[in-house]
């Protein structure tokens, strides 16, 4: 019987799984990888052991606490000679006080709700499925990693508001997200460009949550997500970037509560509000509406605008990364980018940039920039397994 991992990343509707095997020489082996989705109405599970995806009807809707007793046992009819040492979660925002991977336990647990307002569409879920697995499985030690803690190096200037202090006092700051992400490129990097990983790089997280953090010999100095996971850059659903006197107008003009502002900045805009058809960067790509092609330039345009920002705050670049979804498989949209970069230092080699890189820039482009897949789940469970360990 050999030791494993369990890594879970729950959402409102859906838990995504995989399980790493601890190996002879101290590494982490990916066994198992699946999700649950269509949680409290048509849920399915779905695994892959590396022989193709296996899909087993759920009852109909079934919750976070069912979905987790499906899982476990779906990983022990698979991987029997596989015990399970403990489970790591992504927790979205880990507030002031978290900088590092905690084991997880009431207080702490009671602590990380009271930061639910900050992430409504991400906190809610992660904890539940924490709790739902105390029930569940109250043997099993479970540890939180936190998608803000990578964040934690930057220098207080790039993480205050221009707000009284009274507020900081009371925790309103950029805390940034995505930091699982930026920890995996940030440990990756020298196998691609051992310059870049040593000196001053922009890793664009780009998928249906995007978000890009500047890291200066690997450290995070600065990133475009700020107090919620709504700033920055437009996303799939979210608006990015928006002149707070916006949500006054939506207020005082509009009437609009503060439950219909959330939903409205959080489910309704980015690609899909502008658009008006999808959230999906390639359902857009290959649209003919005008809508499409406006929400893909807007997209395109912060996307530069940031870059540029980020430069400056690292006083130069020399890569730039791109990863996530569609950081790894849109090309269309990486041309774009590099494109309205060239005074940068970046020349785009489109067959390399066409064929997915890893490098996309010529030979002599004096800034380099990649594709990069990221592995959020690899570094949790690299996480859990050394607390565990002590």
């Amino acid at each position: 019987m050999s030791d494993g991992v369990l890594v879970l990343n729950a959402g409102s509707s859906s838990i995504k799984f995989a399980l790493y095997q601890e190996c002879a020489d101290g590494g982490l082996a990916p066994q198992v990888h699946g999700q649950v989705e269509g949680l409290r109405s048509t849920a399915q599970l779905h695994i892959d052991t590396g022989g193709g995806d296996q899909v087993t009807e759920m009852p109909p809707g079934s919750d976070h606490e069912s979905a987790l007793q499906a899982v476990l046992d779906a990983v022990d009819r698979h991987l029997g000679g596989i015990e399970i040492r403990g489970v790591g979660h992504r927790i979205v925002h880990g507030g002031r006080e978290h900088h590092a991977p905690a084991v997880i336990d009431e207080a702490l647990l009671e602590a990380l709700r009271e930061l639910e307002p900050l992430a409504p569409l991400h906190q809610p879920h992660n904890l539940a499925a924490v709790a739902a697995l105390m029930r569940t499985a109250p043997e099993l030690p479970q540890v939180a990693c936190f998608d803000t803690a990578f964040h934690r190096t930057q220098p207080a200037v790039a993480q205050r508001f221009a707000l009284p202090r009274e507020y900081e006092q009371r925790g309103v700051l950029r805390y940034g997200f995505h930091g699982l992400s930026y920890e995996y490129i940030a440990e990756r990097l020298p196998a691609y460009d051992e310059r870049a990983a040593a000196g001053r790089t922009v890793v664009a997280h780009l998928g249906s949550g995007a978000s890009m953090c500047a890291l200066h010999g690997g450290r995070s100095v600065a990133t475009t997500m700020g107090f919620t996971a709504l700033d920055g850059l437009p996303m799939g659903q979210r608006c990015g970037n928006l002149d707070p006197g916006v949500v006054l107008h939506l207020m005082r003009q509009e009437g609009l509560s503060a439950d219909e502002i959330e939903a409205l900045l959080y489910r309704r805009s980015g690609l899909l509000g502008v658009s008006g058809l999808s959230a999906d960067m390639q359902v857009l790509l290959e649209s003919d509406a005008p809508e499409a092609a406006e929400a893909v330039a807007l997209f395109c345009y912060r996307a530069v605008r940031e870059i540029g920002g980020l430069a400056a705050a690292l006083g130069g670049l020399d890569a730039l990364v791109f990863t996530a979804g569609i950081g790894e498989h849109a090309p269309t949209v990486r041309a774009r980018i590099l494109g309205a970069l060239e005074w940068l230092g970046l020349r785009l080699d489109p067959q390399a940039n066409s064929a997915g890189g890893p490098r996309i820039t010529t030979a002599d482009s004096p800034v380099s920039a990649w594709v990069v897949p990221t592995d959020e789940e690899r570094i949790i469970a690299g996480h859990t397994e050394a607390l565990l360990r002590g």
